[in-house]
């Protein structure tokens, strides 16, 4: 695997924050039990992308869920279930989907958030911790394990260290 081996949370349910080299790819880290019920925000590239990455790993895409976060508009027909495409700017929209999408997500499941650095050159401080706070909090309540990336070196260490006590456990690769 070439982005290095699975991420192990503590225990299911767990929320992980992993700070990642640029580039790596969220999905890489991802233990085979994540592909079963696996739903993805993704600030890193399109759909099709996910898709692929799945492929490669050998799993089914049609287990999986997109909440697809960028400015340009996205199409896609495939195997993943897709939701709106939300902006980055927009966390209430983003709120909005990942809210729906969550209902998807089954208890044991995975939520993997590819790259919350995105979302910090779109916000302040503040609403970017309230913002993952309220997702991490509704990640556990669905009782799923959740990954949020930030690429290392790209978020202020201040704001990384607010997101980093809202989870479980950090890891650094």
């Amino acid at each position: 695997m070439p982005d290095g081996p699975p991420i192990d949370p503590p225990e299911s349910g767990s929320q992980v924050l992993a700070a990642l080299p640029p580039h790596g790819r969220a999905l890489a880290h991802l233990p085979e039990s994540a592909f079963e019920n696996l739903l993805v925000v993704q600030t890193n590239g399109a759909p099709g992308r996910t898709e692929s990455a799945v492929r490669e790993r050998g799993y089914d895409p049609r287990r999986v869920g997109v909440i697809p976060v960028t400015g340009s508009d996205v199409s896609y027909d495939g195997p993943l279930w897709v939701s709106d495409r939300v902006r980055p700017s927009d966390l209430t929209g983003l709120s909005i989907q990942f809210s729906n999408a969550l209902s998807y997500v089954d208890s044991g499941g995975w939520v993997v958030f590819d790259d919350l650095s995105t979302l910090s050159m779109y916000t302040d401080a503040e609403q970017l911790y309230r913002f993952v706070s309220t997702l991490v909090n509704a990640t556990r309540e669905a009782d799923a394990t959740g990954l949020y990336r930030v690429t290392n070196g790209v978020m202020d260490d201040a704001v990384a260290a607010s997101i980093r006590g809202t989870m479980d456990a950090a890891v650094e690769r």
